[in-house]
């Protein structure tokens, strides 16, 4: 018999990002939260400790900060004629575990969605007409607009510590920024982090070919800084060791850096670690949370109660979640009818690689997170698209990561992987490879989605989620246009080599390959409960006490890294619940 826990104003499952904003905007309107994570406590004294953190091996390698594959993943094919299989290894996607969820170990780029790409299907209608899009792409408009959300993108940049240079402040450009950005209310809280010798090479190249590069925004710290909640950031030091790691330095923004140590510290909330949530209970009509169901440490059944029920977890976890729970209606690809799972989609990346003049000195091992440079004349819709036959962007940026000796030891194509000859051929590349990295968006399509998958179950015996995805026509054209462009900048630096890494047409998607995290839809956002799971305050259309926040809600992916405008949402997620829903619990959209 479940262990029934005493009733709180709101409970939230997951605590990332988004879990993290929730309770602390929550609970600073009084509410008593109680915040579920199915993982360990993870903190930077702990977690991030120097020098213990900076173990390649451990935790890049084999994934100490990531989910445990053999307790419960996600199947995979690529048809819906084909069989899924368990993702048994992390390769093309890296699923968090623990307090902060992959916020704790993300590289920091912090990107605003471009305007047009919130109202993507209106724009190309309007642009291009009707017939543009093929058929079976579901292209859709979130729901809510850039001036809707510019306040909270602001917001988040300060509470962040974002470092970065304004572009476009009230309308007017200002010098050394990105010249196609959206309006911003104000510049970013510190200075653009300092380039490395490779961005400022890709610079100087990019402006050669014509194009507008700026300095990639990052939420790793250019300076001290002291966020809205007054919580402290360190300057970044360069370490190259980000991605997949804690942050020693306190300068990644991360839940730990920049709200947790305010949040503990508060007496109407609570943080229950090792809580797997196995599903959201519903009242008798269905049409009301109650709270959720979760596992303990010790393996016991637990019920909480709650008048409202936040669904913060990644973006695979909340579609299932929905799934498991009743809330929203399937959604079936061969009748196109249902929501919950429709409009699944990744990104598309690719890269044009040069091998600059021997003597060259890139020192690759200073490195970070997400400073660079980067450019948006091919991103969104900041191109004429008509003659090209696709629709969708990039976003190209020179980032060096670092120079870790496992993973960051590049070599030319063709060399060994194995040796002598691969010993001489790191050592002639170390210095002098450099990377122009695409990211490239995805549009949705009424094959892409997910379901819970009929055999296989996690180690509680509930059926796994089930992906169903593949490459289409329209992305290879995409990332086959972006590769050409990059080639001149590429041309540019005068190199002795370049290698143009792009996927060709028919080549089907493997997930052997790291390829990014950023995976969305499943529980997307709209005007309509027809087509989407939520409305544009993310609360579920069937189940209004409950609110769906991440990437999940995306329905279609673009160039640019998630994090910006998944943490832009769930602010404006909670001012709609302090100051409308609570007020008045319902509906707060009516169709």
């Amino acid at each position: 018999m479940a262990i029934k826990k005493n009733k709180v104003d709101c409970v939230i499952v997951g605590f990332g990002w988004t879990g993290a904003i929730l309770a602390q905007e929550l609970t600073d309107a009084g509410l008593d939260v109680v915040a579920l994570e199915r993982g360990a406590m993870r903190d930077t004294p702990t977690d991030a400790e120097y020098p213990k953190v900076i173990d390649e091996l451990k935790y890049a390698v084999r994934g100490k900060l990531f989910q445990d594959l053999s307790r419960e993943t996600v199947t995979i094919r690529h048809g819906m004629a084909d069989v899924a299989v368990p993702y048994r290894q992390h390769g093309s996607f890296y699923l968090g575990n623990g307090v902060g969820g992959a916020g704790f170990h993300w590289n920091g780029m912090h990107y605003r969605a471009l305007p047009e790409e919130l109202q993507l299907r209106t724009r190309y209608e309007t642009r291009y007409g009707r017939r543009f899009m093929p058929e079976g792409m579901q292209v859709q408009d979130f729901g809510v607009s850039y001036d809707e959300l510019e306040p909270h993108f602001a917001f988040a940049e300060k509470v962040f510590g974002t470092s970065g240079q304004a572009g476009n402040l009230n309308g007017v450009a200002t010098a050394g920024g990105n010249p196609l950005e959206g309006r911003r209310s104000g510049d970013f809280p510190t200075p653009a982090l300092k380039n490395t010798y490779g961005a400022q090479l890709f610079e100087k190249a990019a402006r050669e070919a014509g194009f507008h590069p700026y300095p990639a925004p990052a939420a790793n710290a250019s300076q001290p800084y002291t966020n809205p909640y007054g919580v402290r950031l360190g300057p970044c030091n360069f370490c190259g060791f980000c991605e997949d790691f804690g942050c020693y330095m306190y300068a990644k923004a991360s839940p730990q850096t920049t709200i947790l140590p305010v949040l503990l510290k508060k007496p109407n909330f609570e943080l229950r670690t090792h809580a797997h949530v196995t599903k959201v209970l519903l009242a008798a009509d269905g049409k009301r949370a109650t709270g959720v169901s979760y596992i303990d440490a010790q393996g016991r059944e637990v019920e909480q109660p709650a008048d409202l029920v936040i669904v913060a977890a990644f973006q695979m976890h909340n579609v299932r979640l929905l799934l498991l729970s009743g809330i929203g209606k399937p959604y079936d690809p061969r009748t196109g009818e249902g929501v919950v799972g429709r409009n699944y989609a990744y990104q598309m990346n690719g890269a044009v690689n040069v091998l600059l003049p021997e003597g060259t000195q890139l020192n690759p091992f200073i490195g970070t997170g997400a400073g660079g440079v980067a450019l948006d004349d091919l991103n969104g819709d900041q191109f004429d698209h008509g003659p090209l036959g696709f629709v969708g962007g990039a976003s190209i940026r020179h980032v060096r990561y670092g120079g870790r000796p496992i993973q960051q030891t590049p070599t030319v194509p063709g060399t060994p992987a194995w040796g002598s000859a691969w010993k001489a051929g790191v050592a002639d590349a170390y210095q002098r490879f450099l990377t122009i990295g695409i990211s490239g968006s995805v549009m949705p399509y009424r094959d892409a989605y997910l379901d819970l998958d009929p055999t296989y179950r996690d180690a509680f015996g509930q059926p796994l989620l089930r992906m169903t995805f593949d490459w289409h026509d329209n992305e290879y054209a995409m990332l086959d246009y972006m590769g050409t462009r990059m080639e001149e900048v590429a041309r540019a630096m005068n190199p002795q080599a370049l290698f143009k890494a792009v996927r060709k047409r028919c080549q089907h998607y493997d997930t052997r390959v790291y390829q990014s995290t950023h995976t969305t839809g499943g529980a997307v956002m709209g005007d309509s409960p027809r087509t989407s799971v939520v409305n544009k305050y993310l609360q579920s259309w069937d189940v209004p006490n409950v609110f769906v926040t991440g990437a999940s809600a995306f329905p279609q992916n673009m160039g640019y890294n998630p994090t910006g405008l998944v943490a832009a949402l769930a602010w404006h997620c909670a001012k709609a619940i302090r100051e409308q829903y609570l007020k008045h619990p319902a509906p707060l959209v009516q169709v």
